[in-house]
């Protein structure tokens, strides 16, 4: 009885689809929905538990029949069945007026997706997509989205460089004439930072600590470059298991230690960061030096990681407004500009 007015229920969306975060915007209202991408499942049975921050909760304290997880690996999907459930669930609750939900929202959605996705790493977005109701799908490449979000001129015929640091990939581009000149997409972001830190911590004193542990240690003093007007050292209660003896220990570690653990990472980063400059044309490169490298994701709230990569590249780096929410943010801004997103979207044969 409700299938006509249907569409009229339905809000327009922008996701970005993260390893670690996924992120929607609704039209005219803004971000609503900032959840972990993680879901728990029943390891027999398949069914899925919980997602988002509820899910989150669990990690590494789950029996053994339970298992959690991260349905998206390096920017694609890596459990379809689960990023189905995660994003129906959010679609749903979007929908959801004073208790009521419509049986079958159809919402028009544009998703982000790393620039070096495959065709069939497309289209498991698409129809998971799809799947949870979405009425059609457009898919941006997320240096795109995100370029956008922050507000560069990508239309212009001029160069803008952008360096999105996110969970599972760091996204590298040069944009003009609302495409990518050149592009490095690279598997190495936030996660392997966390990885990197675990083995650390664990070679070095013999202490097993979970994923959760090390993002705290990222997050509270993760650093790539020292800061001048520091004083003193920062330091950060570590606690965990003890391999030689099976029993809780807690540590104290540095910032230092963090900083100097993480360099074979962060080094990888500006590697790609280097190569895509040196394959710049010089005349965009002129432009990229004139208004400097816009840094987003949530990898750009590293301590230092702006003034690393501007030592290195010799070219001014500047933080994004909200940069963990830039490329949802772009997503959104397309939803009200049908004629930018026609020339941003990418062309897919499943459309």
């Amino acid at each position: 009885m409700f299938e006509f007015v249907l569409p009229s229920l339905s809000h327009n969306l922008g996701i970005d689809l993260g390893t670690a975060n996924i992120l929607i915007f609704v039209k005219d209202k803004g971000i609503v929905i900032r959840e972990p991408s993680i879901a728990a499942k029943h390891r027999k049975t398949k069914q899925i538990l919980a997602v988002g921050t509820e899910a989150k909760k669990m990690v590494g304290k789950t029996p053994q029949l339970i298992e959690a997880f991260n349905p998206l690996i390096d920017g694609v999907i890596a459990d379809f069945d689960a990023a189905s459930f995660m994003l129906k669930k959010y679609i749903r609750q979007i929908h959801q007026t004073k208790g009521f939900i419509p049986k079958l929202p159809r919402p028009k959605v544009t998703i982000g997706v790393p620039s070096g996705v495959t065709e069939v790493e497309r289209k498991a977005v698409v129809d998971a997509a799809k799947s949870s109701g979405a009425s059609q799908v457009f898919l941006v490449e997320e240096p795109i989205a995100a370029a956008i979000g922050v507000n560069l001129p990508i239309l212009d015929p001029s160069g803008s460089m952008i360096i999105d640091v996110g969970g599972g990939t760091t996204e590298i581009a040069v944009i003009s004439l609302g495409g990518i000149v050149i592009n490095r997409s690279i598997k190495v972001a936030g996660t392997e930072i966390d990885d990197i830190i675990i083995n650390f911590i664990r070679l070095k004193y013999s202490l097993l600590i979970g994923q959760p542990t090390a993002e705290n240690i990222k997050i509270k003093i993760g650093s790539v470059f020292p800061d001048p007007l520091q004083k003193k050292e920062n330091y950060f209660l570590v606690r965990g298991r003890n391999l030689e003896t099976g029993l809780p220990k807690s540590i104290r570690i540095s910032q230092t230690e963090i900083r100097e653990a993480i360099a074979p990472v962060v080094n990888q980063i500006l590697d790609a960061i280097n190569e895509t400059i040196e394959e710049t044309p010089p005349e965009l490169l002129s432009d990229v030096v004139e208004k400097g490298i816009a840094l987003v994701g949530g990898g750009a709230k590293l301590q230092g990681l702006d003034a690393l990569i501007a030592e290195t590249t010799k070219i001014p780096v500047w933080i994004g407004t909200s940069p963990q929410e830039a490329v949802v943010t772009g997503t959104g801004k397309l939803l009200s500009d049908q004629k930018l997103l026609n020339i941003v979207k990418i062309a897919t044969r499943f459309d």
